[in-house]
């Protein structure tokens, strides 16, 4: 069986803004001086998927700068979604355009903004999943193992250890007993102690039959969907008439939570989502007293700053400061409490259009 992966990199860019825009959000940014996240998350395939078997979904605001960044796969393998319809339709719309081009594929589902730096330890576990899903009925997932009590992200919870036959892998599945949804910080801190949940990093791995039979029991719009795509003649013109009116659902509500078998593999790589400016800071250089930069700065009397300048040739001084996050473009600055990082969002609704 051929192996495809979809990559869905259309999320918006405001935690990260003034750097981050609309049109070039998180996936887009190379803010740790080794590529895109977008890149990154090619360059892990390399070896266990061809480029021509790699689909992009993103959507129209972004996609002359996503096909730039992705300007090593084949033009016509990047789509732009023409209408917000949630991870369950693009997922749908991504298992249309491979299932069109090989029906028994088997495809991996992956996030274009995390930061991975294990790369051999991520193409195991990837190795091991696609093995798995492509010689059982089950959908795979990949899970993060947590290192704190995060309110912040979906977990998955765990059952036993995988029956499997006829398949031989390094890191073993586990079989899914529940997803659960963002639990209060006491309720994750009793997932953290129970030592069998996973976090949801939103990897997910299964052959083209498999999630075909499971659309068509627990999602029969979307099933009808890939269905019409594979029949169609003209897949641009049958994406934009029908994307449109689909329901807009996640894939873990439509499909996950719902599937009769779901198995997951615990990550052995290291795993970043990258969610706020807080994030950035630990791969950063330090200078002074615990001070986060890209750049040189001139320090008097400051701790614990978080600066990102974009901006050649501008020189950052801090004299007398603590806890600020202070990001410098060619059109805008930020400066911002760095305990209020997560706020940073809320100024798109204070900003002229220009700007975001």
């Amino acid at each position: 069986m051929s192996n495809y992966a979809l990559i869905l990199a259309g999320g918006s860019g405001t935690r990260f803004w003034p750097l981050s825009r609309n049109s070039q959000p998180k996936q887009l940014l190379d803010l740790f001086g080794d590529g895109t996240l977008l890149e990154q998350t090619i360059a892990r395939l390399e070896g266990l998927v061809p480029h021509e078997n790699i689909f992009i979904l993103t959507n129209a605001i972004q996609e002359e700068k996503t096909r730039e960044v992705a300007s090593m796969l084949p033009a016509e393998n990047i789509f732009a979604e023409p209408a917000k319809r949630d991870t369950a339709p693009a997922v749908a719309l991504g298992i249309g355009l491979i299932a069109a081009r090989d029906p028994e594929a088997t495809m991996m589902v992956l996030p274009a903004d995390q930061l991975i730096q294990d790369t051999a330890a991520y193409q195991q576990v990837m190795r091991d999943a696609v093995e798995v899903a492509g010689k059982t009925d089950a959908l795979v997932t990949v899970g993060i193992k947590p290192t704190w009590a995060c309110p912040s992200y979906g977990y998955i919870e765990r059952g036993g250890k995988a029956t499997l036959t006829d398949c031989t892998v390094e890191n073993a599945p586990y079989e899914v007993t529940c997803f659960r949804e963002k639990p209060d910080s006491e309720l994750a801190e009793k997932f953290l102690a129970a030592g069998n949940f996973a976090w949801n990093a939103g990897m997910f791995i299964w052959s083209v039959p498999t999630v075909l039979a499971q659309l068509e029991k627990h999602a029969p719009e979307l099933r009808h969907f890939v269905q019409e795509l594979c029949q169609s003649n003209d897949l641009p013109a049958t994406v934009n008439a029908q994307f449109p009116d689909l329901t807009p659902i996640s894939i873990d509500y439509a499909l996950m939570e719902n599937a009769e078998r779901v198995l997951n593999i615990e990550a052995t790589f290291d795993w970043d989502d990258v969610g706020s400016w807080i994030s950035v800071a630990k791969y950063l250089k330090q200078q002074g007293n615990n001070n986060a930069t890209n750049s040189d700065l001139a320090l008097i009397d400051s701790e614990n700053n978080i600066v990102f300048n974009n901006q050649k040739g501008i020189k950052v001084a801090l004299l007398g400061v603590d806890d600020l996050i202070v990001v410098q473009t060619d059109d805008a600055l930020l400066v911002a409490n760095r305990h209020q990082a997560d706020a940073i969002k809320k100024l798109s609704a204070l900003l002229p259009d220009e700007l975001l």
